[in-house]
């Protein structure tokens, strides 16, 4: 009986009238909507955290292969100048030495640094006489005017230029044709009133033939 009564007592004692209940409910509301809230803050920190990581490790593999491509460009640029070098010595090759071992070795060097150049990404840019000059991929070192091409078109390359993958790495030297200056002369013009070589010269005027010299001793008017 004494259990019984005291499990009775504890029942008595619980407040279980409609007002408590109601002031339990919106507490326990209160505290679920406060832990939802906390639970929502915290899973927005580990969001951002996350992707803040993440990009951070992206733009790291970004720096890091900028600094790659950047110090790999200094050294595709150095091989380009020994590129410019072979280009100059083939050129400039003497008549008659096709088949000089010597030069026939110098065209093999070029053909295999062309191709180690390719093999990077880097081609040549065409660069095409009587083209229209694209300042993306050429750079104007010198205007020639009296040329049979079009104002600013390209005359000749001066120096390769060169693309790496879909950039330019390095723009083509180029003199382009300009137009001529007001008052200069065409090649093979000649000036107003001048003669053109091979003419005759223009006959002396009469009264230059015929105005009568000083009086000599052969002279039809004797001096007095």
């Amino acid at each position: 009986m004494d259990r019984r009564s005291r499990a009775q007592q504890r029942a008595d004692d619980i407040d279980i009238s409609p007002t408590r209940l109601l002031a339990e409910i919106e507490r326990i509301t209160g505290e679920r909507d406060a832990a939802l809230s906390e639970k929502e803050e915290f899973l927005l920190a580990l969001q951002r955290e996350r992707a803040e990581f993440t990009n951070y490790k992206r733009r790291t593999a970004e720096e890091r292969q900028a600094m790659i491509g950047l110090a790999g460009e200094g050294l595709i640029n150095k091989v380009l100048m020994l590129a410019d070098d072979f280009d100059r010595a083939i050129e400039a090759r003497p008549a008659g030495s096709a088949d000089d071992p010597w030069f026939e070795g110098i065209a093999a060097i070029d053909r295999k640094l062309r191709q180690l150049l390719e093999s990077e990404g880097v081609s040549p840019i065409a660069t095409v006489p009587g083209t229209p000059f694209n300042p993306r991929e050429h750079e104007a070192v010198a205007g020639v005017p009296g040329t049979n091409h079009p104002d600013g078109t390209i005359v000749v390359e001066i120096r390769r230029g060169y693309r790496l993958r879909d950039r330019v790495l390095r723009p083509a030297l180029v003199a382009v044709a300009a137009a001529a200056e007001p008052g200069a002369t065409e090649p093979g013009a000649t000036e107003p009133g001048a003669t053109a070589p091979g003419a005759a010269e223009p006959p002396a005027s009469r009264s230059a033939a015929t105005r009568p010299g000083p009086a000599g001793p052969n002279s039809d008017h004797p001096i007095h």
